[in-house]
């Protein structure tokens, strides 16, 4: 597939590397030189110093022959521009990047009204995502396939019981789970029977809901269902816009603290039966004041990474249930999990999966990006003729870099070994690591028809 990117920042950057690494052609376009730099020094990409709105720049990257064009520039109207002119130029699809809540409001009429495919928006994918952890019937986090019927969960080692020091093989998995992969010192390992577990290992566990939370409950990990209704927002910005809008919806009381003075006439204003405290999120005796630490979750969605780290660790000591924290750099969610907070989560990571799914469309359910971006779990109904249909798994010789974590078959979930046989109508859960993803299709698709298919057929 044929793809522009214009605008390479991080979500940019990380989109433009999903795409060149499944072997798509890559244009990337932005008006500075560092930026691109990086990307063509790091990517096998075609990068281009234009304004993307200039009609000649989109000449310039041949816009009447891509499949896709995607605006992430740090402006609305102008990724709305570039998506429209792309389009009206013969762009097969186009996304754009908008960020107001003003235009979130109206995304349906601008899509419209000017013939964009899909409008993203990264801090109300986040709010969502943060509002279905606190929904989530486990403590551990959760990442739905297979309409809730197959879950992928995370789970730290040292929050079970006793297993540190063990193989794999010597842990009794009596239901029907699968432990994908191991996240240690921030890389993934695909383990085996005599992989030894370590006290800071993340676990990476694949199978059915309700075997997923025996197991873990088992091995002393809570799965109590969550009452939260107190929750105390610090930020409040457009993620906690957004986010104080489906909580409120929920029923929840909300306290959002916010250092800007005109932000909090502002929330305070729009949001007329939540309370809203003008004052500094980093003040200790602020927060004792006000009760913070006797909520039920804490979100931290302040501009500062290491602030948002301190604070949510600070809420931990005092023994609050559900803290989580927003993070811009992915490398820092590893870290910050690893010392107990209970979910950090990366807007940029969040919204390239968000995308990433769109463009898929019918070829993969639903997506999910991992360690912001080195490993992927994708959703994926089987179709006939596929290479996964024609043996036992065990005589395919899959990369060790793909693991088939979990297999829904009409009502039954299976958890494959080497004598499972894939078939037709299958819809499973693949875990992959990203270096393998150009083979996604190799393995788990019909053979294309015909000289000049292309290799990504999205429509």
């Amino acid at each position: 597939m044929k793809v522009l990117i214009v605008g390479m920042g991080k979500l940019g950057y990380q989109l433009a590397e999903a795409f060149a690494i499944k072997d798509n052609d890559v244009v990337v376009m932005d008006q500075k030189q560092a930026a691109l730099q990086k990307t063509a020094d790091q990517l096998d990409v075609l990068a281009i110093q234009h304004n993307g709105v200039e009609i000649t720049s989109l000449k310039k990257a041949n816009i009447g022959e891509l499949d896709l064009t995607i605006a992430v520039t740090d402006d609305d109207e102008t990724n709305i521009l570039i998506a429209f002119l792309s389009k009206r130029m013969g762009c097969q699809r186009s996304i754009a990047r908008v960020r107001n809540p003003e235009y979130s409001r109206q995304s349906d009429f601008i899509k419209e009204e000017m013939n964009i495919d899909y409008i993203v928006n990264p801090e109300q994918t986040t709010a969502q995502e943060i509002r279905n952890y606190l929904l989530r019937d486990m403590s551990m986090h959760v990442e739905d396939f297979a309409q809730g019927r197959i879950v992928m969960a995370d789970v730290h080692v040292n929050h079970m019981c006793n297993i540190a020091g063990y193989q794999l093989k010597d842990l009794n998995i009596r239901e029907k789970v699968l432990v994908a992969a191991i996240v240690r010192e921030g890389d993934i390992v695909i383990p085996h029977g005599e992989t030894l577990i370590e006290e800071t290992d993340v676990l990476y566990l694949i199978g059915e809901s309700e075997d997923v939370a025996s197991f873990s409950g088992r091995c002393g990990v809570s799965t109590e269902k969550k009452e939260v209704d107190n929750v105390v927002i610090l930020g409040g910005g457009r993620i906690g816009y957004y986010l104080t809008e489906y909580l409120v919806d929920l029923g929840m009381n909300i306290k959002i603290i916010e250092s800007n003075r005109e932000r909090c006439k502002y929330l305070a204003e729009t949001f007329g039966n939540v309370l809203v405290i003008n004052g500094d999120g980093t003040d200790i005796n602020l927060l004792k004041e006000e009760g913070v630490f006797g909520a039920d979750a804490l979100i931290c969605l302040t501009g500062l990474d290491e602030e948002n780290l301190l604070l949510a660790l600070l809420a931990k000591q005092f023994g609050m249930k559900h803290v989580i924290s927003k993070v811009s750099r992915p490398n820092y969610i590893p870290i910050i999990e690893k010392l107990g907070v209970d979910v950090a989560v990366n807007p940029v990571t969040i919204t390239a999966s968000e995308i990433l799914r769109y463009v898929l469309g019918g070829k993969v359910a639903s997506i999910s990006l991992l360690l912001g971006g080195s490993a992927e779990a994708l959703e994926i109904v089987i179709k006939p003729e596929a290479y996964v249909t024609r043996d036992q798994l065990q005589y395919l010789e899959l990369p060790k870099g793909i693991i088939i974590g979990a297999v829904l078959r009409g009502d039954d979930v299976l958890i494959p070994d080497g004598t499972t046989h894939i078939r037709p109508e299958d819809r499973i859960v693949v875990f992959i690591l990203s270096g393998e993803m150009s083979r996604i299709e190799e393995y788990f698709y019909p053979p294309r028809r015909g000289f000049l298919s292309e290799l990504w057929n999205y429509r």
